[in-house]
């Protein structure tokens, strides 16, 4: 048995697994398998590292547009009472209006 055959057996099973081990689904199975098993073949298996830029540099040596997020406030972790909402996250109210 080639070990195409081994990973579309792996993927029937899988399936069949998945779906509460009904009888009478092999061929149906076994076509989904089929298609998974392929479709796996023909993806990329690893991402591909960083190319090479016409400079020589790896584009991962690029300074990225992407700034580190900001540490969040030690108001932020703090603890609340139980039914307590923390000043942070009350909303402000408009003004009232003068009474006529």
């Amino acid at each position: 048995m080639s070990t195409d055959d081994k990973r579309i057996r792996e993927f029937a099973y899988q399936i069949w697994e998945s779906e509460g081990k009904p009888e009478g689904q092999e061929a149906r199975h076994w076509e989904m398998a089929c298609k998974l098993a392929e479709a796996e073949a023909l993806a990329p298996t690893k991402p591909a590292k960083a190319a090479k830029t016409n400079s020589g540099k790896t584009a991962a040596s690029k300074p990225s547009a992407v700034k580190p997020k900001a540490k969040p406030s030690a108001a932020a972790h703090a603890v609340t009472p139980q039914g307590e909402k923390p000043a942070s996250a009350k909303k402000t109210r408009a003004p009232r209006k003068p009474a006529s």
